[in-house]
């Protein structure tokens, strides 16, 4: 049982995006122990009815949508449960500022950050999920996270993987830490396959199981381009000690090198719900339904560096944290519209980071591009422009290609 450790009472706990891939992972893990937990408050986008049967079962307090027009279906589908129902960005911010003990933060993009924050504001132990709140604010979240004493768990793969394995006491003792990278599905594609790559190709992930966008942006590698950003904030760690290594095989999650040879290394099956069962019970561990590593029958394990031709992300990515101020703000933005445009057909997969980077070129060149981000209405302006920016430049491509 995982009830809270000083008082032995239910932990309470929020899931913020509840209906997407972690949050589903979540739940498999909390009801398999229900009476462990206590469930504060749920959040979607728009999947009211989904929603709806996730607070029924779980007993939640409150279900939000964050999309106004989707609160009417959740009502309806919340009647006569007693579980409070609300929509909009504001109540999504309010249901991740109520008194619970744990919160996961896993609603995907820049719409993320300031629900996270609200948590953050608390003092409450943050399980991230969702890379993009250090992406395009990293300065001022890690200063919010400091500012009141909120312990950040890092659940994606990577980073948990690392934080199990970093000695904080002692990192003057570390030369590195080594995110790895599954490659995708097109790491073993030409330039030319990836020109007629379909959204159904892209978001076909070899191990994992995602949501799109982050998909795709495994696919491209601006996720783990992200992951970098996302690691650089958490551990500390400047650019030049940071490297990424391609591993098809996503046994080894991420590995930290010390400074007398050492390499140490966390691994596992790729199940999302093994790093999360460890934000989840942590500081204690517990038991996860996850299939265990039977190294005999995997026989090997392989590493080679990614090809910054096929895959001009993380270049884009590391240029974008050189530059700082909002340059990593507009990246994150102009690759959140790429995207969509990409899943929409509106834009080719390799038109992806051409419109990141021709949208931070032109924001940097602009009047924002002095401007600084450590307040979180800099954080919103940079964003907003850049969306647009973004926007202009993929309908260019589109109409470039018709």
């Amino acid at each position: 049982m995982n009830s809270d450790l000083t008082t032995g009472c239910p932990r309470r706990i929020s899931i913020l995006g509840s209906t997407g891939s972690i949050g589903k992972s979540t739940i498999d893990l909390i009801e398999r122990d229900p009476d462990a937990y206590h469930v504060v408050a749920l959040t979607a986008n728009g999947s009211a009815e989904a929603l709806a049967a996730q607070a029924i079962a779980l007993k939640a307090e409150v279900a939000v949508v964050a999309d106004p027009a989707a609160f009417v279906r959740l009502k309806e589908a919340l009647a006569g449960s007693g579980i409070e129902a609300a929509a909009g960005p504001d109540a999504v911010r309010e249901a991740a500022a109520r008194e619970a003990d744990w919160v996961m933060a896993a609603i995907v993009g820049a719409a993320g950050l300031e629900p996270t924050l609200a948590a953050v504001e608390r003092g409450a132990t943050v399980a991230l999920a969702n890379k993009e709140c250090l992406v395009c604010a990293g300065d001022l979240f890690m200063a919010e996270v400091k500012r009141y004493g909120a312990t950040l768990l890092p659940v994606d793969s990577e980073h948990n993987a690392i934080f199990q394995v970093f000695d904080f006491d002692r990192k003057d003792r570390i030369e590195k830490i080594l995110l790895t990278a599954s490659g995708g599905p097109f790491r073993d594609w030409s330039r030319d396959q990836m020109a007629v790559a379909t959204p159904e190709q892209a978001i076909a992930h070899p191990n994992w199981s995602m949501g799109a966008k982050i998909s795709v942006d495994s696919a491209s590698m601006f996720n783990k381009g992200l992951e970098f950003i996302e690691a650089h904030h958490i551990f500390g760690l400047g650019a030049d000690r940071i490297e990424i290594l391609v591993h098809p095989q996503s046994v080894v999650h991420s590995m930290v090198a010390y400074v007398d040879g050492s390499v140490l290394a966390q691994l596992g099956s790729p199940d999302m719900r093994t790093p999360i069962a460890y934000s989840l019970a942590w500081p204690d561990r517990m038991v996860a339904p996850v299939p265990r590593l039977d190294f005999a029958a995997l026989g090997r394990l392989d590493f080679r560096a990614p090809d910054p031709e096929r895959f001009p992300a993380i270049r884009i990515v590391r240029e974008a944290l050189e530059r700082g101020g909002g340059a990593p703000t507009a990246m994150n933005a102009a690759n959140e519209v790429a995207v969509d445009r990409f899943l929409n057909r509106e834009v080719g997969f390799l038109d992806i980071p051409v419109v990141v980077e021709e949208t931070i070129e032109e924001i940097m060149s602009g009047p924002l591009g002095t401007q600084t981000v450590d307040r979180l209405d800099a954080v919103r302006a940079v964003d907003s422009e850049a969306r647009i920016v973004a926007a202009r430049r993929s309908a260019r491509r589109r109409f470039a290609a018709a």
